[in-house]
């Protein structure tokens, strides 16, 4: 009598085999590397049809009992994949203030109908770019309001007219905005950016710093080196903490992304990247004789960070905190970070 489907030896280890490599993808990568075939699909990845960032947003109601909201649905009902973004109408204040209703004072938003999962800090070093930074609160606000994130928005500015120090005002940015919550993830973002797609999702991975901006239209949607970490990247507190956060004395901006990809290194972690295919940005072209040098075809730096990484960063950081501001969009941080020391 042959044995039924069910009681086959062969068949039986091969569901066990089965079983243990689905339950294994979960524990190494979670739910979104089990279905990231899923958002593989032409729908998200095709960018001849694009759509509008305040799509469907206004589905997004303020819910009638607050103490008994559900919590938000694994993946928001709303995403739609590529978005349009254009450069080539300035959006006022007040324009973008009345398109984000539920944006709190300081650039804070919970979502009205359920409790999220997630809470991410939006962290801008910046100075005098006021053009870039309207076009970024325009679509950044309602990309992280469609993933259903609770989040903050962040502008560390830079008083004085010193040399520009992005490096050491991210770290100004993380040290301040770890005073106000226990934040899931750190978004270390270029005012010049805007993400293209919104299934690229501002959250942390789990294991190692995350690096977002895979694939901008500047560098024709490719690298411009295997070590670079700039435009926007991910870290937990803890990822942060651990590689000590930025350099502090990388003065100019640019430089500072390869010392972090060595810091990842030296510090037992690795880069893990947005697939390019989500991880598309469009960078904004205002003031192009802003920088002298672009920062990818800047000499290589001489800095010994195997020698100083432990001693320049989160632990040595030196700055004057002038003024904490909630306006109605962001948090602005201005503060006096010193000079370039001089030569010795």
């Amino acid at each position: 009598m042959s044995l039924s489907r069910a009681e086959n030896p062969c068949f039986l280890l091969f569901l066990f085999v089965f079983q243990a490599v689905f339950l294994l993808i979960l524990y190494r990568g979670g739910p979104s590397h089990v279905f990231r075939g899923v958002l593989d699909t032409p729908h998200v990845l095709d960018y001849s049809r694009t759509h509008d960032v305040y799509t469907n947003l206004s589905l997004f109601t303020r819910a009638p009992n607050e103490e008994a909201k559900p919590y938000c649905s694994a993946q928001s009902p709303i995403l739609v994949g590529p978005l349009t973004i254009t450069f080539r109408v300035l959006p006022s204040e007040k324009m973008i203030i009345r398109k984000n209703p539920f944006v709190q004072a300081g650039g804070s938003y919970r979502p009205p109908h359920c409790l999220a999962r997630y809470r991410s800090a939006i962290l801008v070093a910046y100075r005098n770019q006021k053009k870039y930074l309207h076009h970024l609160l325009y679509y950044i606000h309602p990309f992280l309001q469609r993933q259903q994130l609770s989040y903050s928005i962040y502008v560390i500015q830079q008083a004085g007219n010193g040399t520009f120090n992005r490096a050491k005002l991210l770290n100004v940015g993380v040290r301040e905005a770890l005073k106000d919550e226990d934040w899931d993830c750190l978004l270390l973002h270029d005012v010049d950016l805007v993400p293209e797609n919104d299934y690229n999702l501002y959250v942390c991975d789990e294991y190692y710093p995350k690096h977002m901006a895979s694939a901008m239209d500047k560098f024709q949607y490719a690298l411009p080196s295997k070590s670079f970490f700039g435009g926007v990247s991910a870290l937990t507190p803890e990822h942060y903490m651990k590689m000590n956060g930025f350099p502090n004395t990388y003065w100019g901006s640019g430089g500072e992304n390869d010392d972090i990809a060595t810091r990842i290194q030296l510090a037992g972690m690795k880069i893990v990247r947005t697939p390019p295919n989500l991880g598309r940005y469009k960078v904004m072209d205002y003031d192009k004789g802003m920088e002298t040098e672009e920062p990818w075809r800047r000499p290589a730096s001489h800095h010994n960070t195997r020698k100083t990484w432990k001693d320049d960063g989160m632990n040595s950081l030196e700055f004057k905190l002038l003024s904490r501001t909630k306006h109605p969009l962001y948090t602005n941080i201005t503060v006096d970070i010193g000079y370039v020391p001089p030569f010795s």
